[in-house]
């Protein structure tokens, strides 16, 4: 069974790992914190803000298998911003990320209430650029060459999802 929880403090050291391993890291954002102090901040600001923002552990039978975060974007327009999902290698292949998005797109329309979700990829993360559509994400475009990723420039492809848009099935 899969399920989302907020991150703990415990959680830190596996997390710098996650977002640390070499077939996960050069996909995540240049912003994406990978060091521990960073990653209990933002755990300590998840748990006190709840609303504003989450670094979340996907689980599958309890154990961790990978995570997601979010940040509001706007509060007057209800819009959060999905970012930092990572699935551990060994949970791979299973369409974890696509079960765990649509958790967290629940969660963050019917529990938050949100209106609108948006996350973006790098153009070269075609395995995340295919979950998101998979996932229920219109492609909205492409920022070009938008970021200095790894000494080159790097395209983003953006995306969301609408509350109406939502699929309560499944």
């Amino acid at each position: 069974m899969i399920a989302l929880r907020r991150a703990r403090t415990v959680d830190v050291d596996w997390l710098v790992a996650l977002y640390s391993s070499d077939d996960v890291e050069p996909f995540l954002s240049g912003r994406r914190p990978r060091d521990a102090e960073t990653i209990a901040a933002e755990i300590e600001r998840s748990e006190r803000e709840p609303e504003l923002s989450g670094l979340m552990l996907i689980e599958v039978d309890g154990a961790r298998a990978g995570a997601l975060a979010y940040e509001e974007v706007s509060g007057p327009h209800r819009i959060v911003h999905l970012e930092g999902l990572a699935v551990d290698p060994d949970f791979r292949g299973r369409r974890l990320a696509d079960d765990a998005a649509r958790l967290a797109q629940r969660y963050l329309v019917d529990e938050l209430g949100y209106h609108r979700i948006e996350l973006a990829c790098y153009g070269f993360n075609e395995r995340a650029i295919a979950h998101a559509e998979r996932s229920g994400f219109v492609r909205e475009g492409v920022k070009r060459r938008a970021y200095l990723r790894h000494g080159e420039w790097q395209d983003a492809v953006l995306f969301a999802l609408l509350a109406e848009e939502l699929s309560r099935d499944g």
